[in-house]
């Protein structure tokens, strides 16, 4: 496991909007009008599929239709659409077909409810098949030719603990994973060769669920950064951890990430991955109730620019997953879901800066 005092003398990297500039300057005066009226990202919500809770629960479901209202107000370049349930045989690629039949028919025991942390209802089983299903949609569009492809987004996702036999940490389905799995499966299809999948999960939380799921899959690369001491305690190894202290800052997070993702591309230099899921959490900020780490909104803005820039400048098509938040106030966590797709409309429009050039 990678550790979190990394060499400071390696740096932030360029920054994203410089990258960002130089896409701009390729595409030429004449082009640039037409470029920037162009819907830049897709983001795929599920909201009207309300999970309602008992007062005082921990999980801040109002922070999904918080982030709907704030983007539909004031969009800029993000397009909101609607994905669509995910089947019970897209759930299969990833789970064992018992627990998908006890989620959907609403027997899952009681000890089963309680590792999720939400009791069961019918609403629970409908918004966790649509949420897989953001992430699906999100998937296709970043993989699909035209204006479409290479950066889309969910306005939830990362659902990262849930494993193959069951959930955990308030993730029911693992969206990651099957739609890892059926883009594979899709991809073969169209094309007949295989397609590479790499998950960069920045969750403040260990995605112990996903390493488990691919542990023996040498098509999928996992690499978690995260805190060390937090939830789950028993962690599954990824193919690349990297351990975070309590009280981790913006300097020292940032001085750990970059080396991360100079491993990550070295150990998938020979089989490159043609599609990236970033799961994007908010809980490493410094207001969070469970995320014990001190990144500032500055600090998660830096983070996302990293990745995107490089995901960007390798052309990879990205999924980008919102993932965990969980703060004192509400809307500071969803400022930093904003600034996170913000930043992925950014991305998408270098992307297509490149294409156009």
């Amino acid at each position: 496991m990678l550790q979190c005092n990394m060499n400071p003398s390696i740096g932030l990297g360029r920054p994203f909007a410089s990258g960002f500039a130089a896409s701009q300057h390729v595409l030429g005066a004449s082009l640039q009008a037409s470029f920037f009226l162009h819907r830049s990202v897709i983001a795929f919500q599920f909201d009207s599929h309300i999970l309602p809770l008992p007062p005082g629960h921990r999980f801040p479901i109002g922070k999904y239709g918080l982030l709907r209202q704030r983007v539909a107000a004031d969009p800029r370049g993000i397009a909101l659409r609607v994905g669509g349930p995910a089947s019970e045989g897209e759930l299969a690629l990833a789970h064992e077909p018992g627990y998908i039949a006890d989620v959907l028919a609403g027997t899952l025991s009681a000890a089963r409810q309680r590792e999720i942390g939400f009791d069961w209802t019918p609403a629970l089983a409908a918004r966790a098949v649509w949420s897989v299903g953001a992430t699906i949609a999100a998937a296709r569009t970043a993989l699909s030719d035209g204006a479409d492809g290479g950066v889309a987004a969910s306005l939830g996702g990362g659902t990262h603990h849930a494993g193959a036999a069951g959930g955990s940490g308030y993730c029911v389905f693992n969206d990651v994973a099957v739609a890892a799995r059926l883009m594979q499966a899709e991809w073969h299809r169209r094309h007949r060769a295989l397609l590479q999948v790499a998950v960069i999960d920045l969750d403040v939380h260990q995605g112990n669920g996903t390493a488990a799921i691919f542990a023996d899959d040498d098509t999928v690369f996992t690499f978690s950064m995260h805190g060390e001491r937090n939830f789950p305690f028993r962690k599954s190894p990824s193919d690349l951890d990297v351990g975070l202290p309590d009280g981790c800052d913006d300097a020292t997070y940032l001085d750990a990430l970059r080396p991360a993702l100079d491993e990550l591309w070295r150990r998938t230099a020979e089989r490159p991955p043609g599609l990236v899921f970033y799961v994007a959490g908010a809980d490493p900020h410094e207001g969070d109730r469970l995320g014990r780490l001190r990144l500032t909104t500055a600090g998660l803005a830096a983070r996302d620019e990293l990745v995107l820039g490089q995901l960007v400048e390798r052309r990879l098509p990205a999924v980008v997953l919102m993932a965990g938040g969980y703060g004192h106030v509400v809307d500071t966590t969803v400022d930093v879901h904003l600034q996170t797709l913000r930043i992925a409309e950014r991305a998408q429009r270098a992307w297509r800066a490149v294409s156009l050039a």
